[in-house]
């Protein structure tokens, strides 16, 4: 089983993707991740990638398609995968559509994780962790049992995101429905999206993925 995971910043798409990996073995694929694997380990790709990221520039679409080629021919991408973070435009779609085919494999769905914004940037801006074991936390909703002190490791000190902050949130918001949301129209004529309430408990929203999966 092949799919995309797409939502907003914050959505929770890596919570459902490791959660997928745990339960069906789906690996799950992130840009940033493949990227920075590839520079380390020195592949063609990688050292193209590494040049430019020096030179202080954006890596091309060209070199990130050749990076996730790269990782698809490994042998426990097999089991399937879950694309997290691409493809975020529509050049990029029609790109990961010819590289599939050029491998003979295909995506089974696209699941989008429909948020409330209001909603989520008071997720995202509340959030925290222990600075120790990284364990989470949120102002409103999951706060330490003991105030100041993480419940799984007792440590004292916590962390939070620098970017996780309103205005941040705000623009990557505005960011993702002008350039990825406008990708769902190129899925939805293929008949691959279905939509899971990304504001319903973790446990609920693995759920729906898992109905969706096995077609139900």
């Amino acid at each position: 089983m092949n799919i995309i995971l797409l939502g907003p910043p914050g959505a929770g798409k890596g919570t459902q993707a490791s959660r997928l990996n745990a339960e069906r073995g789906m690996v799950q694929l992130s840009t940033g991740d493949m990227l920075r694997a590839a520079v380390a380990a020195g592949t063609p790709v990688g050292l193209k990638a590494k040049a430019v990221m020096e030179a202080g520039e954006l890596v091309s679409d060209e070199i990130v398609t050749g990076i996730l080629s790269e990782r698809l021919d490994q042998p426990d991408v097999k089991q399937g995968f879950i694309l997290d973070g691409y493809p975020r435009t529509a050049t990029q779609a029609e790109s990961l559509e010819r590289l599939l085919a050029e491998k003979g494999m295909a995506l089974d769905y696209v699941i989008e994780l429909a948020v409330d914004e209001e909603a989520l940037v008071d997720r995202i801006t509340g959030r925290y962790s222990c600075a120790k074991c990284g364990e989470g936390y949120h102002d409103r909703y999951k706060q330490p049992k003991v105030a100041g002190t993480c419940d799984v490791c007792g440590s004292h000190e916590f962390k939070r995101r620098p970017d996780d902050n309103e205005a941040t949130v705000r623009n990557r918001l505005v960011e993702y429905r002008a350039k990825t949301a406008p990708i769902l129209p190129f899925y939805e004529a293929k008949g691959l999206v279905r939509r899971v309430d990304g504001m319903a408990p973790i446990g609920e929203v693995n759920t729906a993925i898992e109905a969706i999966l096995d077609g139900r």
